[in-house]
């Protein structure tokens, strides 16, 4: 099977839609003080040190054998991709937690982000264990010094991985709590593991709403909360997108795509009160349009991309204008304004 998925090339390559890996300002992060929530900033980080799921990322009985040479074919490929793109995305945080850690001399953000990068290593691990069971792990040594790194300043990376930690949760826990319901269609064991690994991610989404509550203008001036608003709608569109290209992988989990997306958007919107202080209107008569209009878009250019040629560079750049614009008329769309808490810490309880 090895011939047919190049695992680390996929993760290496970099596109609109693949999870990235990530530098910023260290020495500005260094400089974060967390008095402003420091009783907070201690209870999450004693709960981190307690190492909960220490022992969780294990095969043990509860790992049925996978047939890979028997799955659907279709599925197989579309299951590859999504967990060559998890594993990636984990590793990404780990390669960046790891270095702020390095780099850093303040002793609450690298007693935080040690921890962080602990589980992300974990995490990515456990699901190269299961790409190595079908012969495609991904060299993530290679990875590494292979993948390209995108610079974003601090309270982007606040806004980008706060999202992504608490989307991951959303998604986690929705896929697990489905298949409670309807074990028939956990064709892979991994998926049995995703209660605790959802809950490592709601933490780390807690570790960036108390960084972002250290300073009240990250999350309070008229332009945060502008790119607030396209962090979401870059999120939450790039999740549509890619979830749609994997028809088969969702059919055979017995979840319908436009449900489970709407699901996790609404679970994620309401963890993210507790420290943004807009949603996006998931309801709006224009929202599941656009997000539609986004996807054809996508899919046209990337038809585009395949075809080459003239023809293929004026489509490509036609479509990419209908994909812009299609994005422009979500983030457009007005928002719902909120009032974060008080107090910031939550508890996963979905």
């Amino acid at each position: 099977m090895q011939g047919a998925f190049d695992t680390t090339a996929m993760a290496t390559e970099t596109t609109l839609l693949n999870p990235r890996f990530y530098t910023t300002d260290f020495d500005e992060m260094d400089r974060v003080d967390v008095t402003p929530v420091r009783a907070d900033w201690d209870a999450l980080l004693a709960q981190m040190k307690s190492d909960p799921n220490k022992g969780h990322f294990k095969k043990n009985a509860d790992w049925d054998t996978v047939d890979w040479k028997g799955m659907d074919p279709a599925l197989r490929v579309e299951f590859i991709d999504f967990l060559v793109s998890s594993c990636t995305a984990e590793f990404s945080g780990c390669v960046l937690y790891k270095e702020m850690k390095r780099r850093g001399t303040n002793p609450d953000i690298c007693e935080l982000f040690s921890y962080m990068s602990r589980d992300e290593a974990r995490h990515a691990g456990f699901i190269n264990d299961a790409l190595r069971e079908a012969g495609v792990a991904v060299n993530l040594g290679f990875l590494t010094k292979a993948k390209k790194y995108t610079y974003f300043r601090p309270k982007f990376i606040y806004y980008a991985t706060y999202l992504s930690e608490k989307i991951g949760y959303a998604r986690y826990i929705t896929i697990f709590r489905h298949l409670e319901r309807h074990p028939e269609h956990r064709f892979h064991p991994i998926f049995k593991w995703f209660k605790e690994w959802c809950n490592d991610e709601f933490s780390h989404g807690e570790a960036f709403a108390l960084l972002m509550r250290t300073d009240p203008k990250l999350t309070t001036s008229f332009a945060n909360k502008l790119w607030i608003r396209f962090f979401l709608t870059a999120v939450y569109s790039t999740m549509w997108v890619r979830d749609h290209a994997r028809v088969d992988f969702h059919h055979h989990l017995g979840v319908d795509i436009d449900w489970y997306d709407q699901e996790v958007y609404r679970i994620t919107s309401e963890i993210a009160r507790q420290v943004f202080p807009v949603e996006l209107d998931i309801k709006h008569p224009r929202w599941l349009p656009g997000l539609r209009a986004m996807d054809a878009a996508m899919r046209d250019m990337d038809k585009a991309k395949k075809k080459g040629g003239l023809t293929g560079w004026l489509s490509h750049k036609t479509a990419t204008a209908r994909a812009l614009l299609a994005f422009a008329g979500l983030y457009l769309i007005p928002v719902i304004k909120t009032t974060p808490p008080a107090s910031v810490r939550m508890e996963p309880t979905y």
